[in-house]
């Protein structure tokens, strides 16, 4: 009896306090005092009230400017958005703020936040990657004004990993070129088009092993089908891209069947 007495007392309280808050706040929002609600919105901050914070914060912004407060408000402003995982808004906060603040206080933090805040909204390989391209750009530029900033490994990993996530794209974008092969066309170019141009883009992608050898497949089927008098050119186009390959990886797992490529295209090529 007196457990269930307590948790309703527990309970009262609990709603009390909520009303209480709930009661604060609606009083700093309504407040024509920017002042007020810049108190306010630091304490909601502090309690991850994040979506209180930056609702006053927006509201308070322009009323704030050229006062002492005004950069700390910006910058808090962009932060409750990141901290709320609304990563497009607070990477638009963080980019506002450096702009305004190219020596802040907090332009370090900002720049890299602008970038990881894309980072952390960056799809998967398949979808659009805008938000991917604007991270590592935003990112980079981090890196080019505080190369020496105690960030710099994470937003080099960073950069690192969406580059590999482009090249996937890419690399899926030249399968399913090879994958179409003579439909409507031929596809087995346009798939050595943009292998190749991925491997020049990202050279040092995790993906460049798999990017060549589909350059050497392509090339390969290219000949294959091609007609009699274009034949010899062709393989010996393979064989070239054949030695490139083995030069570069030498053990890699596909070594067995690019010998194979060239065994077929050596039948076609007098040395």
């Amino acid at each position: 009896m007196r457990n269930n007495c307590l948790h309703h007392i527990l309970m009262i309280l609990t709603g009390v306090l909520m009303l209480t808050s709930c009661g604060e706040y609606q009083r700093a929002l309504k407040s024509p005092d920017p002042n007020y609600k810049f108190d306010y919105a630091k304490t909601a901050f502090e309690q991850k009230k994040y979506v209180q914070a930056y609702t006053l914060l927006k509201d308070i912004a322009t009323m704030l400017k050229g006062t002492e407060k005004a950069e700390e408000a910006m910058y808090l402003l962009a932060l409750s958005y990141y901290e709320n995982k609304e990563y497009p808004d607070a990477a638009a906060y963080f980019k506002a703020y450096y702009q305004r603040y190219p020596k802040g206080k907090y332009t370090e933090l900002a720049r890299y936040y602008s970038g990881y805040a894309y980072y952390l909204d960056s799809p998967e390989p398949q979808l659009d990657q805008s938000e991917t391209i604007k991270a590592i750009e935003e990112l980079q530029g981090f890196l080019d004004y505080f190369p020496r900033s105690d960030k710099v490994t994470l937003a080099q990993n960073a950069i690192f990993e969406m580059q590999d996530k482009l090249t996937l794209k890419e690399l899926q974008n030249a399968q399913l070129y090879y994958n179409l092969g003579t439909y409507m066309g031929n596809n087995y170019e346009s798939a050595v088009i943009t292998a190749k141009n991925a491997i020049k883009e990202y050279p040092y992608s995790k993906y460049k092993e798999e990017l060549e050898m589909l350059v050497l497949k392509s090339r390969f089927q290219e000949a294959n089908l091609s007609v009699d008098e274009r034949k010899v050119d062709r393989f010996r186009d393979v064989i070239d891209e054949y030695y490139s390959f083995v030069n570069n990886y030498p053990d890699s797992p596909k070594r067995q069947e690019a010998d194979n490529i060239l065994k077929i295209a050596r039948k076609y090529v007098q040395d």
